[in-house]
């Protein structure tokens, strides 16, 4: 300190010695401070004593977290509407629709499980917009009590009904749980441009969804439908991948779906001549429920249709079953023929981080794995969609498995039709969810059906239990699989003499996936669904008190 004062005032007559007066500040100065040191610690161990009486600010203490309950909610599941030839210009955004083909037909099947005493919840279908159409079953008079033994279970059925625009299945909790439900949409044409198979389970809206397969080059249309059944305004984000990477489109933000209400967009006038396109779609606001009607032409020969799903979201391990590969060598000679390359069965992988992805994927059949030409390792490029021919393996029905060390979402095509005078068909298998205790799935009541369910690693026992139109819930069926091997099950038209409306699913053992194939018989039309997440059971959030 003494470095910064200025120079010692002058002595004046009478005073000590300059010298003298220097040394008696150095003592005082030490007396002081050992002093003013002595009141400091004291004065914090005051403050440590008082801290140790006094309670603490409440928002400074550390409680332990608790969990509440959180009530079961009304179960809504949206079914889109039927695929319809987009209106106007591929550079517009938002479609209006006209009529399809002569032969279109659609329909809608349904399904409400029972709790364990039998009582089905109070369950409707709906427009978007909240207008009733039909019930499904009335509530219960009173839940009952589950009964000792094995659960009473039967259902609500809806079979084969006409469909023509978006439909909601609304269900009542019960039980104090969240019901079961499952639907799904079915559409088939013989004739015009829309010619096909396509079907599209109805799903529970969301606020995250990854949809891959679209493509929007020449002759190839994709039109992104959003339906917000909530009553909140929802404000949707678009991230558009590509083959060269994610592609900027001003009028992909900021888009919004009102309530009950479905908006269209053309993904062309996002995204032109993009041969390989992924969405991944965000939702702020009200949840919502999205499809890709993707359709393809080729001159005057109709080129397949389908309605494409959300499927799991990026993570480093995806899992796709139901991949249906026809001949080989028939394939190869379509596909090098101008304007057929998207005919060879495909896997396609979107990596949306920063980091290129190194793939490892494989293919198992009923008979194990089968090698891929070229090995499986595959290097997907961050930042865009990597497609994967899925070629050279003999025809039949497969699971197919990536793995790697970055996040990405994949989703493989499947292919119907071997000649090119005569229409051609298509569908996409997406990323699945692993099977759990029980996952309920509606069938159509027409064409061929098949059960697939692959089983990576290790070993898996999936049970299946067929549920009729009558509402009547059957005898389960199992079947063991070996790891690295996919089971195919064909779908009876009836049990017990009733038809079969859907089934409940549920595995056991290593992790196993599944889905549903459709065909037309002697048809070329083919369609995939995976077998959606089970219903939620009784529900816990971890609460914080505090400020």
């Amino acid at each position: 300190m003494s470095d910064n004062q200025g120079p010692a005032p002058e002595l004046k007559a009478g005073s000590r010695k300059r010298g003298q007066r220097k040394t008696g500040n150095k003592n005082k100065a030490v007396v002081l401070g050992a002093l003013s040191a002595t009141l400091l610690l004291a004065a914090g161990a005051g403050m440590v004593s008082a801290a140790s009486l006094l309670q603490s600010p409440s928002g400074s203490k550390t409680l332990d977290m608790s969990l509440a309950d959180v009530p079961a909610g009304r179960t809504t599941a949206v079914c889109p509407a039927p695929p319809r030839l987009p209106e106007g210009t591929a550079t517009g955004t938002d479609n209006q629709f006209s009529p399809v083909s002569r032969s279109a037909k659609s329909f809608l099947d349904a399904l409400v499980l029972s709790d364990a005493s039998g009582s089905v919840p109070g369950s409707n279908l709906a427009s978007l917009d909240g207008s009733a159409i039909a019930d499904i079953a009335k509530p219960p008079a009173a839940t009952q009590p589950p009964a000792s033994g094995p659960p009473v279970l039967n259902a609500g059925v809806v079979a084969q009904r006409p469909a023509g625009d978006v439909t909601v299945v609304d269900a009542d909790p019960i039980s104090g749980q969240k019901a079961a439900v499952a639907g799904l949409m079915s559409y088939t044409a013989s004739d015009g441009d829309l010619r096909g198979l396509a079907a599209a389970p109805c799903q529970q809206p969301v606020n995250d969804a990854w949809l891959l397969g679209a493509n929007t080059a020449l002759g190839r249309t994709a039109v992104l439908n959003i339906s917000n059944a909530s009553g909140t305004p929802a404000t949707v984000n678009l991230e558009l991948f590509g083959a060269h990477g994610q592609i900027q489109a001003p009028d992909s933000r900021g888009l919004l779906v009102s309530p009950g209400a479905t908006r269209s967009i053309n993904l062309a006038g996002l995204a032109p001549n993009e041969g390989q396109l992924s969405v991944h779609l965000r939702s702020s606001g009200g949840p919502v429920a999205a499809t890709i009607q993707q359709s393809v032409l080729r001159g005057l020969t109709a080129g397949g249709v389908e309605v494409i799903t959300p499927g799991a979201g990026a993570a480093d391990s995806q899992v796709m079953t139901g991949v249906d590969v026809q001949d080989p060598a028939a394939v190869k000679s379509l596909a090098d023929k101008p304007g057929f390359a998207d005919v060879v069965p495909a896997l396609q992988i979107t990596v949306p981080g920063p980091v290129d992805a190194v793939v490892d994927v494989r293919l198992f059949g009923p008979n194990g794995q089968r090698a891929l030409p070229g090995g499986g390792a595959v290097t997907a490029k961050a930042g865009s969609v990597t497609e994967v021919p899925l070629t050279g393996v003999p025809a039949g029905m497969y699971t197919v498995s990536a793995t790697s060390d970055v996040s990405f979402a994949a989703s493989s095509r499947v292919t119907r039709g071997l000649k090119a005078e005569d229409p051609v068909d298509f569908a996409w298998s997406p990323a699945a969810v692993r099977l759990g205790s029980q996952h309920v799935m509606a069938v159509p009541q027409s064409g061929t059906r098949f059960l697939s369910f692959g089983v990576p690693t290790g070993r898996a026992t999936v049970s299946y239990t067929p549920v009729t139109s009558d509402g009547k819930v059957h005898k389960a069926q199992t079947v063991d699989i070996a790891g690295g091997t996919t089971a195919v099950i064909g779908v009876p038209d009836k049990s017990d003499g009733a038809a079969v409306s859907g089934y409940i699913v549920s595995a056991a053992g290593d992790a196993a996936y599944g889905a549903l194939v459709l065909g037309q018989g002697d048809q070329p039309g083919v369609s995939v669904l995976t077998i959606q997440d089970g219903a939620a059971g009784h529900e816990k959030v971890q609460v914080t008190l505090g400020y």
